[in-house]
């Protein structure tokens, strides 16, 4: 398994393991169908990185959120994405984990005003995450390679 890009690496460990493993309901928080797991490449270290993120299905694009929960500061796997934005995701999809190639791209402007209300309207702490931080949570567009 390729390191977790968060301090809290065991409770990434524990998700990543029951998103694998196929449980419904993801560390009594997460329908599993909610989730990703995204794999980028250390911005810095150049070694491989699992992050669990919640996604978003809108109108067929794969939108993730680099929200870290309202913290002033982008999660680290969000620098990993602006040094490789081409990644890869496993999700659930019709019963099994499927894995895609994806080209990142951070949405801007009216793309980005037009996803995010979409978002918060769909998922209400997101707005509330925004609120918490005088940062603009940065809104990224998964598009299949």
């Amino acid at each position: 398994m390729s390191a977790t890009t968060s301090a809290a690496g065991s409770w990434n460990d524990q998700v990543i393991a029951q998103f694998r493993a196929g449980d419904l309901r993801i560390a009594d928080m997460f329908d599993r169908s909610a989730l990703v797991l995204l794999h980028t490449i250390g911005a810095k270290s150049g070694e491989p990185r699992t992050s669990p993120l919640a996604y978003f299905d809108l109108d067929g694009q794969l939108i993730i959120v680099a929200s870290a929960a309202g913290r002033d500061t982008h999660p680290a796997w969000y620098f990993n994405l602006l040094a490789h934005p081409q990644v890869s995701v496993e999700r659930w999809h019709q019963g099994a984990i499927e894995s895609l190639s994806v080209l990142a791209t951070v949405a801007e402007g009216d793309e980005r005003e037009r996803l995010w209300a979409r978002i918060s309207a769909t998922a209400p702490g997101f707005a509330e995450y925004q609120k918490k931080t005088d940062r603009v949570i940065p809104v990224i567009v998964l598009n299949r390679v």
